[in-house]
């Protein structure tokens, strides 16, 4: 008996674990090692982090109960990994009913990135050729807008053009913002003072040390993690329900 109830109080302790908030480092260091050990693709990351997007964007807005008529949104892909990752969001939006727009200004010459923007193309997903600097206007257009323009490698203390002038218009509009994995411009390290204000945050793999103070709706995607990882890096995730590849945290 006494035997049982040690084994069920340690496996109560472990449930209480912390889930653990990674730092800039930790976050390429698991990356390069689920693509140089485990031997996963970069397109198949992409693909998996930019579905699950997705799939949390319609549960904290149901089409059901999106403002407009038209179930706009409105997709801001910057030129790195987390861009490739909004197209793929963008393109599995569209297969939910929803309508997305994609704004692209600085497109990658990787050939993965040109993929993914050939799929969202064939989709019949429009882009636009500029971001209206008249915050009413994007107000008007758009239910949702998501920021998948700068993710964790991005050095926050130097945002160049066109990026920088895009966050100071993000901050100004009343549209909602989920962010995907990082808000843009945000320290990966702390949470901002300053920045912009998701009202969504969906973090990927695990969350980053920016989010753990972030007080808006926050949902942890892609349930992919070798356990093996998990363990090394002592994450301690949370357990996702059912067959769900996200969970709200």
């Amino acid at each position: 008996m006494d035997k049982m109830n040690h084994s069920s109080a340690e496996a109560e302790a472990e449930t209480i674990e912390p889930l653990r908030y990674l730092s800039k480092g930790e976050v390429a260091a698991i990356e390069t090692e689920l693509l140089r050990d485990y031997r996963f693709g970069q397109q198949q990351l992409i693909e998996i982090w930019g579905q699950a997007c997705a799939i949390a964007i319609t549960k904290a807005y149901p089409l059901s109960s999106l403002a407009k008529k038209q179930p706009t949104v409105l997709v801001i892909c910057g030129p790195d990994q987390n861009g490739s990752i909004g197209l793929v969001c963008a393109r599995h939006l569209r297969m939910f009913e929803y309508e997305p727009t994609i704004y692209h200004p600085k497109r990658s010459s990787q050939s993965l990135h040109q993929d993914f923007t050939v799929q969202c193309e064939k989709m019949d997903i429009p882009f636009l050729s500029y971001l209206p600097t008249e915050v009413q206007l994007i107000n008007d257009a758009y239910n949702l807008v998501i920021d998948a323009m700068l993710g964790p490698e991005a050095d926050c203390a130097n945002i160049k053009e066109p990026y920088s002038g895009i966050l100071v218009t993000l901050k100004q509009i009343k549209t909602p913002i989920v962010s995907v994995d990082v808000p843009s411009g945000w320290d990966v390290e702390e949470t901002s003072q300053d920045g912009i204000n998701p009202e969504v945050l969906i973090s990927l793999t695990a969350p980053k040390k920016c989010a753990a103070s972030f007080s808006g709706k926050h949902f942890l995607a892609g349930r992919f993690l070798p356990y093996d990882i998990q363990k090394k890096y002592e994450l301690n995730l949370p357990e996702y329900p059912g067959t769900d590849c996200l969970i709200e945290l």
